[in-house]
């Protein structure tokens, strides 16, 4: 039962995992890639905490899609999934204290230093649109 049901668990998440694996986002599944990939990594750093919700499907990850057309885009773009890769998520989430742990949320880095946030409920009642200027304002002023 446990392995029917955690492969369905797979598949059904395949897609949410792909919409942004899509747009060049690399996933990072274990603590180890998290800690390889974001140790400080130079220059500029994108990672988004991905979530089955539903402001991660209407809002977070169509937001990031399209804060990446902006024309200044963070050197590395990773993701990791809350509550699938939950050791990863919680090394992820390390390197964004202050901030409590939040799903979905997306965090900017230069030279592994946090410099912006968007936490859930900052996604929660906004629109894709709206984090995406957020996201594209933070690029502009950190990409550089």
């Amino acid at each position: 039962m446990s392995m029917s049901f955690d492969r369905y668990m797979r598949d059904m998440i395949q897609p949410m995992r792909d919409e942004l694996t899509s747009l060049g986002i690399k996933e990072l599944r274990t603590p180890d890639e998290v800690e390889t990939h974001l140790l400080d990594a130079p220059g500029t750093t994108l990672v988004v905490i991905n979530s089955v919700c539903g402001c991660a499907a209407g809002q977070c990850r169509p937001g990031v899609a399209l804060a990446l057309q902006n024309d200044l885009v963070p050197d590395n773009l990773f993701t990791v999934f809350a509550g699938q890769d939950k050791e990863a998520t919680a090394k992820a989430r390390e390197y964004f204290a202050p901030y409590p742990p939040s799903s979905p949320s997306i965090a900017v880095l230069k030279d592994g230093e946090l410099v912006h946030f968007i936490e859930r409920h900052q996604i929660e009642d906004r629109s894709a649109q709206e984090i995406a200027e957020d996201l594209a304002e933070a690029f502009d002023r950190v990409c550089r």
